[in-house]
């Protein structure tokens, strides 16, 4: 764990703009400490990669917020726009760079202002933030997400981890047995009823993202027990079929 200051020195993030994040939802500690004092682990580490790599990008930090809360949202697949993007900054930067250098080495005027058109960067940030919000499973997430406090929002997170808790008491079964089956009927359900509609399509999509390693991986392993993630997957797999 972390504390504000100590995440402020890595990120070179203010502890203003932190306490910030925290009061808009955008980046929340880990826990808090009896004191009130901020605690950030690494899970909240690397989401706070993510917005600062959106930042550079000079995405507002509601869109920021909207597409990291996403409920498609993908660690991977943001990267690669992230460098994709970066990439079309970079490029943009060093025609400028040239541009400029070639006026200063020729001394004279040159009526070309095509270097100045950054429509292809805006253009695929439009695309990218369009990607994140017009999905049909994050409309229906918005729908039923409005007007929940925060104390609704941690009470459901804490009944959805019981059920990967209930999941890692059978991890040492068959990942098709018939408890993990049901289980798995009771996580989809869950999701179906609190969050958006969730098809086998899209649970097998999060099964793989409960096995990835990341944020989710963690959580339901804190819950459930090492492994259970990974079992998870298996479980929601052999259900799907």
């Amino acid at each position: 764990m972390m504390t504000v200051n100590e995440v402020s020195k890595i990120a070179g993030v203010s502890i203003r703009t932190l306490q910030y994040y925290d009061q808009i939802g955008l980046l929340k500690p880990a826990e808090y400490t009896e004191s009130g004092y901020r605690l950030y682990d690494d899970t909240a580490m690397e989401r706070l990669q993510q917005i600062l790599l959106f930042r550079e990008l000079e995405f507002p930090l509601k869109e920021i917020k909207d597409i990291v809360d996403n409920p498609d949202f993908d660690r991977e697949k943001a990267l690669d726009q992230q460098i994709e993007l970066l990439t079309l900054k970079k490029e943009h930067l060093e025609n400028l760079i040239a541009f400029a250098r070639e006026i200063k080495t020729t001394g004279g005027r040159k009526m070309d202002f095509s270097v100045f058109d950054n429509s292809k960067i805006e253009e695929y940030a439009k695309k990218a933030k369009e990607e994140w919000g017009n999905t049909a499973a994050y409309k229906d997430f918005e729908k039923k997400s409005a007007g929940r406090t925060k104390e609704d929002e941690k009470q459901l997170w804490s009944d959805f981890m019981q059920l990967f808790a209930k999941l890692g008491e059978v991890k040492n079964d068959s990942p098709d047995s018939a408890a993990a089956q049901s289980i798995v009927k009771e996580i989809q359900n869950y999701i179906s009823e609190h969050f958006y509609m969730c098809d086998n399509k899209i649970l097998l999509g999060l099964g793989q993202a409960y096995a990835s390693g990341g944020e989710f991986t963690e959580n339901i392993d804190k819950a459930g027990g090492a492994g259970t993630g990974a079992f998870a997957f298996e479980a929601i797999k052999a259900y799907c079929k």
